[in-house]
Order: structure tokens, then sequence, then C-alpha cells
């Protein structure tokens, strides 16, 4: 099932739901239990409780779609996601990071002085999640930004893995060099 579908079918659902609470409110007397002990208005409290449960229950089912439509999108055979994080970072001040995977641009990423704070303070973003079929990859990652003594910045880091049947988990490690006086840019990738 498609995102859209998924979407698309619950988005009925809601509407369902909808209708079948404006119909209890309107047409339906409260129950003979309630009529013949509590004074008038007090069979709503019933129905503000059923409606309340049913949007909880609509809240979880919208949660269950979106993980399914991620495992659909995305299963694990086929998984591939890059994430960049950093460690220092006080000789790059990080602008874009732009992905090629087997010579195809699948990424572009411009960072806000926010987000560079939170890779600074341990953070780790999620740049890039896709499918790719087993066998031998090429990923070159290009980091632009501001180097030692205020100069713009352009490096590249390479990697060639092996996709094989389980999810590939690949991570840009941005370094201070103190010993270069120069940022490193590193990839690893987990297994």
């Amino acid at each position: 099932m498609s995102s859209r579908n998924c979407r698309a079918w619950a988005l009925g659902f809601l509407m369902s739901i909808a209708a079948v609470s404006a119909a209890w409110s309107a047409d339906a007397p409260p129950p003979p239990a309630a009529a013949a002990s509590a004074p008038t208005g007090a069979g709503q409290g019933g129905l503000d409780e059923r409606i309340q449960t049913l949007k909880h229950d609509v809240i979880q089912l919208n949660r269950d779609l979106l993980v399914l439509e991620e495992e659909l999108l995305f299963p694990a055979s086929t998984q591939v996601a890059v994430f960049v994080s950093m460690d220092v970072g006080k000789m790059f001040a990080l602008d874009s990071v732009q992905l090629k995977l087997d010579d195809k641009v699948v990424a572009n990423y411009l960072y806000t002085p926010a987000e560079v704070l939170a890779l600074h303070r341990g953070g780790v973003q999620r740049v890039y999640l896709g499918n790719l079929r087993a066998g031998t990859h090429e990923l070159v990652a290009f980091f632009t930004g501001v180097g030692p003594h205020e100069r713009d910045y352009r490096r590249g880091a390479t990697v060639k893995f092996e996709k094989g049947n389980d999810a590939k988990y690949i991570e840009l490690r941005i370094k201070d060099s103190t010993g270069k006086l120069q940022p490193e840019f590193d990839v690893k990738v987990w297994q």
C-alpha cells in the first residue's frame, strides 16, 4: 500500500468516525439506565468519553500506519541510511552537505546555526534514507563551510561499501585534527 493510499484510507476512516459521532449526538437517545437516573444532559458525558476513546484509537492507528508505511517504502533488505555527526568542530563551521550515491546526487542539505549547534552537542542527523540493491556501491559526500583562518572550505569523503541483505548505516563524521590544524572528514560504515 503506498503512502498516498495509507493516508487516503486513514482520512476516510477519520471522516467515518466523525459521521458516527455526529449521528450519536443528533439521533441517539441516552441509554435507558442513564435516562432514568441522570438529569438531562448527563448522557453527553458518555458520548464525550466515547469520542475521546475513538480519537485515541485513531491516533494510535495513525502511528501504526506511519510505521507500516516506512517498512513498506524502505524494507530492511534494501535500506541505506546516511547520518552526519561532529566531534568538537572548532576548525570547521558546517554550511552544507551533498551526497552522491553511485554518481547520482541523492541529498543536499543546508544547515541552520541551531542545527550546527545541535551537532556540536553530540547530535546525529539522518541526511538520507533510501533503497539500494545488493552489491558494491560508492558514496561520495561533499562538505561545504568555513575552515581554518575563516576561509571557504569544500572537502569530500568517499567510501565504497558492500550492500548485502541487511540494512546499511553509514556515518559521516567531521572531526578536528589538532596535529594538522585541519578538519578531517571520516566515513564509517556500521555493521
